[in-house]
């Protein structure tokens, strides 16, 4: 065997940053938890003992987070003032929620999802899935915080809009499913940007359904939400104007169903809207950072959760559009196209 140095040195050097990686995903979790970005942001530059003090927190503790932040590129360090601070990009992406590109709730639910790590080893042997529903709570709370953000900046400006003519219903007043709603970020948000529109989020999950009332409860938008336990395949009511499924069809064991379900709910001008994770049709166009991320993501979470479920197609996070076109079309629609994108979804209009 012929070794390439070179080559062996930059495998390496790969493996060690994500090794370095994989404890940074718990301290990022930690800083927020204790609110040390945010403390951070607003204060400005601090030392280990003032960053302490601010948080109530034990300062060899966080002299020793700092430093593995600052090594990390999370936060700077100011070697001549022995002080550390967020820079403006810095702050953006991990004290600021309503920010476009807030990551915590991202590490938030990675740590969470790697909590089933002995679960998932034996389904390799048996081939068996594993729900969400059976997964560590972290992960519901860590899933919406994730995604949140990207609802927010491109959902009502972007997305939307894309559809044909879906819009101006949902101004004039709609009725709206949207299924798989989990904590219900997504059905509120659009609540809140149509009040004329009447609007209900449907999910399996029991308890995320129970904190998606409270939720509407505490936006003030009651009056024209509603929350409901049922299934994708099952989900009540005929004539909705609008049925979104926000980055969920690849998760579910029948998404054919589910299409064909979808189909059946429908008004005749109505449209389905699909939000699903970027991705090529090919392997190899998908082997990079996000695909990466995705597949992560897909293996732990995507794939059992469709295996546990009837059918079992398992698509998984990366299946692409031409796949997706196939069970959309499979489903009854005759009408399917890609109406918009981000670096990180597919956003798709699919009409009777």
């Amino acid at each position: 065997m012929s070794i390439n140095q070179d080559k062996l040195h930059e495998f390496l050097g790969k493996a060690i940053v994500d090794f370095g990686a994989t404890f940074n995903a718990a301290l990022v979790r930690i800083g927020d938890k204790l609110g040390l970005y945010k403390a951070l942001a607003k204060s400005g530059p601090q030392t280990p003992a003032q960053l302490a003090k601010a948080t109530g927190t034990s300062e060899r503790y966080i002299r020793e987070w700092l430093s593995e932040q600052a090594a990390g590129g999370y936060i700077t360090y100011d070697a001549a003032k022995g002080t550390f601070h967020l820079s403006e990009e810095q702050a953006f992406a991990m004290a600021d929620e309503s920010s476009p590109v807030f990551l915590p709730g991202a590490f938030q639910a990675a740590l969470a999802a790697i909590k089933a790590e002995e679960q998932i080893t034996e389904r390799f042997k048996t081939g068996e899935g594993m729900g969400w529903h059976e997964h560590h709570h972290e992960l519901f709370v860590g899933t919406e915080r994730f995604f949140r953000p990207g609802y927010a900046a491109n959902l009502i400006s972007a997305w939307i809009p894309s559809m044909a003519g879906v819009e101006e219903k949902l101004k004039k007043g709609a009725r709206v499913a949207d299924v798989g709603c989990g904590l219900g970020a997504s059905t509120i948000l659009m609540a809140k940007s149509y009040p004329n529109s009447e609007f209900v989020g449907f999910d399996y999950h029991e308890k995320s359904i129970e904190t998606a009332k409270q939720r509407a409860k505490d936006a003030r938008v009651v009056e024209r939400i509603r929350f409901e336990v049922a299934s994708a395949k099952n989900y009540p009511g005929t004539d909705y104007d609008f049925v979104t499924f926000f980055d969920c069809l690849h998760d579910m064991g029948d998404p054919v169903g589910a299409s064909t379900h979808v189909r059946s709910t429908l008004k005749k001008d109505g449209t389905w809207m699909i939000v699903e994770p970027f991705a090529g049709d090919k392997l190899e166009d998908n082997l990079n950072p996000i695909g990466r991320a995705f597949y992560g993501a897909s293996t732990l979470l995507c794939t059992p959760a469709s295996l546990s479920q009837e059918v079992g197609l398992a698509l998984g996070a990366q299946a692409g559009e031409k796949r997706l076109r196939e069970v959309v079309t499979t489903g009854g629609f005759s009408h399917f196209r890609r109406a918009t994108q981000t670096p990180f979804n597919l956003i798709f209009e699919a009409r009777p």
